[in-house]
């Protein structure tokens, strides 16, 4: 590919839940998203579906606009992810050869998913894809009067195995905090915010952790997990 400018693949992912991708030969050209309704997908510049590459480098270009989103884009030789917490712009040049590569977002795999093939591939299944980041969680308080705490999956967080987490703490009101008391840890933010943050929260005992909204804790925005080993 020396001396070729390299295609170019635009990847957009919208707080709507609809993320699409175009491809583009020179300047990338924007998207409709929930074309058909669907989640992830592949078109050209034209909006025409895409479903197969000719080998080759490319520059992907994402546009990660959704802070509960990614976009995780993996196959042979290609494993590249954006941040679920994280927004912002970034860009990767990747190499595709002959195969299958499919795209997820790892906090909906099931849903927010697509694939294409890129020249020639071989006759057995693509591999599963890669294992996302462990121990992640999700910290949500408000906008209503609630708080909670989950898996990336979407699933409420009872009891924590002693470890490392990245916390992605999404403070959905001015009016709220959200505040996480463990052995070794207490860190919360503070009322007048509402945005997303990320900690790094280490629990290097057993015991009970406990996250809450300080001003609502008595309407029943607080809960708890155990922390075990």
């Amino acid at each position: 590919m020396i001396g070729v400018k390299a295609p170019t693949v635009t990847v957009l992912l919208a707080r709507s839940l609809l993320s699409g991708v175009a491809l583009a030969e020179e300047k990338p050209q924007p998207v409709t998203l929930g074309k058909n309704g669907r989640l992830n997908y592949l078109v050209d510049a034209q909006g025409n579906d895409v479903s197969k590459l000719d080998p080759g480098t490319y520059v992907i270009q994402v546009k990660d606009l959704s802070d509960f989103h990614n976009f995780h884009l993996f196959g042979t030789g290609v494993n590249e992810s954006t941040g679920i917490g994280a927004t912002g712009d970034v860009t990767w040049t990747v190499t595709f050869t002959d195969g299958i590569y499919r795209y997820v977002c790892d906090a909906h795999p099931t849903s927010m998913i697509g694939r294409f093939t890129v020249g020639t591939p071989p006759t057995t299944a693509p591999p599963p894809p890669p294992t996302s980041t462990p121990k992640k969680l999700v910290l949500t308080s408000g906008p209503a009067y609630s708080i909670t705490l989950k898996t990336t999956a979407g699933k409420a967080v009872r009891s924590l195995k002693l470890g490392t987490y990245t916390v992605v703490v999404r403070d959905r009101s001015s009016v709220h905090d959200a505040h996480i008391i463990a052995p070794g840890f207490d860190r919360r933010t503070t009322v007048p915010f509402a945005g997303t943050k990320t900690w790094k929260m280490t629990l290097a005992r057993i015991g009970k952790l406990r996250f809450l909204c300080d001003p609502h804790a008595s309407q029943g925005m607080r809960g708890s997990a155990k922390i075990t080993r």
